[in-house]
């Protein structure tokens, strides 16, 4: 390796939002803070979990509850001007 142009590397401490801590290196300086590790992501842990991230997942079944409940109104309006047309 050249010496002078990689950046130095320093221990930082790592804290999950589940209380996990562990030591890793960066070019960082300060401590890192994350909100899924390794002991409890999804995929590594063979669990379901729903991480809901500053309201991301209700924000969404608000929206599709309010789309869906549009779509059965037009359909069942569609369905009453239907039938009074056909008479």
């Amino acid at each position: 390796m050249k010496t002078g142009i990689h950046p130095a590397y320093h221990d930082v401490k790592v804290h999950c939002a589940c209380g996990n801590n562990f030591t890793t290196r960066s070019t960082s300086k300060s401590d890192i803070g994350v909100e899924i590790c390794s002991n409890c992501h999804p995929f590594l842990t063979g669990k379901q979990k729903l991480v809901d991230t500053a309201g991301r997942v209700e924000r969404f079944n608000r929206k599709f509850a309010k789309s869906d409940a549009g779509k059965k109104a037009a359909a069942s309006k569609g369905q009453a001007g239907k039938s009074v047309a056909t008479k």
